[in-house]
């Protein structure tokens, strides 16, 4: 905490001192005797919004204090003095979602970086999906598994229904839907079994999908996409999105389907019309799409690409706005933290992590894991959590240089508030956790 008051200390310095001191001499003199006025004195010196949420996370009655004396709010203006007379419709609530969202592209771009890694599946794991604080990853066994993201333990799991292989899946707050290739399946979060498994009769070799309640899109082998009511469970419409088959898709706000094809391109589809509105096209195709990721804040459509290609097209005009090879291989994955117009993730089979500038396509920072030096355990869990350093790839510098134990191939990854899951093929799962930028 950075905090200073007319003598120089910080909130945080005052109260150690006074901890310390009540410890030493046995006065009682700790944070828990300071009546309300020293503390809200001590609080409203923070100059730092996280500083004092952190405070407020402490127990109720510091919490309290700083809610009932509208310290969030006082700091709020004293950032911004021209808000408090102001009719303006900015809410206190957008300014601190922008104050953290500037924090986690910060720490993405120049931050340090910690990886956790730990053996999570008995075989291996392919893909991976995170959503508020939960990580979700499987395919390659019987399982899927869910871990917290913050503290990288494990939640809970999900049996996939016997003679079946997953190829997909992905999950909200409630449920996980999961695609085999001629089957939907649905679990609640909190139960491991499948409370529902779709006939199968509507299509077959699905090979990718996306979930925007109530309905589920899959892309197929044939170029087609079906669109499946989960409530009604029926199949509700078809699609024909290419000649070719679809091999990755994602859902707009809008109800739009985007879905990329081993042609290189990606189609756009209204579900409500039921019409295809259009192409985007990649100057270098015929190549595979890989993975999308749409913005909705930008709207602005990514995407990977079997030649290393990273694209992006402004789904406004359906016009490229840039398509540079950050990769010499192909890439598996792109994913941004949602409202984010800053940052995009990328990985692939050369096994760099790359961060590209959204609007440019511009790497901002190239890092692998270091599983050379040793690493340092972190947890006594049946899940054995290793903490291991994160190193800098040099801009410019020839991947085929570094060693293949320094960089194995990202199967997957998903972004979530200044952390990036990956997996890898194997049974381990790591977790990148960025810090603020140091001064």
């Amino acid at each position: 905490m950075e905090a200073s008051s007319s003598r120089g200390w910080s909130g945080s310095a005052a109260l150690k001192r006074r901890r310390g001191a009540g410890a030493c001499s046995g006065s009682g003199s700790t944070a828990q005797s300071l009546n309300d006025d020293i503390l809200r004195s001590v609080f409203s010196r923070l100059d730092d919004h996280f500083d004092l949420a952190r405070c407020a996370a402490v127990c109720s009655s510091w919490n309290r204090i700083i809610v009932t004396a509208h310290l969030m709010r006082e700091l709020y203006y004293k950032r911004n003095p021209p808000a408090r007379g102001s009719s303006s419709n900015i809410s206190v609530k957008s300014y601190f979602e922008a104050l953290a969202m500037d924090e986690h592209t910060s720490s993405l771009s120049s931050g340090p970086a910690d990886a956790y890694q730990w053996i999570g599946h008995p075989m291996r794991a392919t893909l991976c999906r995170m959503r508020g604080g939960s990580i979700l990853t499987g395919v390659g066994d019987k399982f899927l598994r869910l871990w917290s993201a913050e503290t990288c333990k494990f939640m809970n799991e999900y049996n996939v229904p016997n003679a079946k292989t997953l190829v997909d899946f992905n999950f909200d707050e409630n449920k996980i839907v999961g695609l085999t290739s001629s089957q939907i399946c649905i679990w609640r979060r909190s139960e491991p079994i499948s409370i529902f498994q779709s006939g199968g009769a509507s299509f077959n070799h699905g090979l990718c999908m996306s979930f925007a309640d109530p309905e589920v899109v899959i892309g197929c082998e044939d170029g087609r996409a079906f669109v499946y009511d989960m409530y009604s469970r029926s199949c509700s419409s078809i699609y024909r999105l290419h000649s070719s088959p679809v091999t990755c898709l994602t859902i707009t706000d809008d109800q739009l389907i985007l879905g990329g094809s081993t042609f290189g391109n990606v189609a756009i589809a209204d579900q409500t019309s039921g019409q295809k509105l259009g192409v985007l096209k990649s100057a270098y195709a015929p190549l595979a799409i890989r993975s999308l990721s749409f913005n909705t804040n930008s709207h602005m459509v990514f995407a990977g690409s079997s030649a290393g290609y990273a694209h992006c097209w402004d789904l406004r005009t359906l016009k490229p706005l840039w398509e540079p090879r950050v990769s010499p291989n192909v890439i598996y994955s792109v994913h941004h933290l949602p409202g984010d117009t800053t940052t995009l993730a990328v990985g692939g089979i050369d096994g760099v992590l790359r961060l590209i500038c959204q609007r440019t396509g511009d790497i901002i920072r190239s890092i692998i894991v270091d599983t050379v030096c040793p690493a340092e355990s972190t947890s006594r869990s049946r899940h054995q959590i290793e903490k291991k350093r994160v190193r800098e790839v040099a801009p410019g510098a020839q991947v085929d240089n570094i060693s293949t134990r320094l960089r194995p191939q990202i199967t997957s990854l998903s972004v979530g508030m200044k952390k990036i899951v990956t997996t890898h093929g194997e049974n381990y799962i790591r977790v990148l956790k960025f810090g603020p930028k140091k001064s």
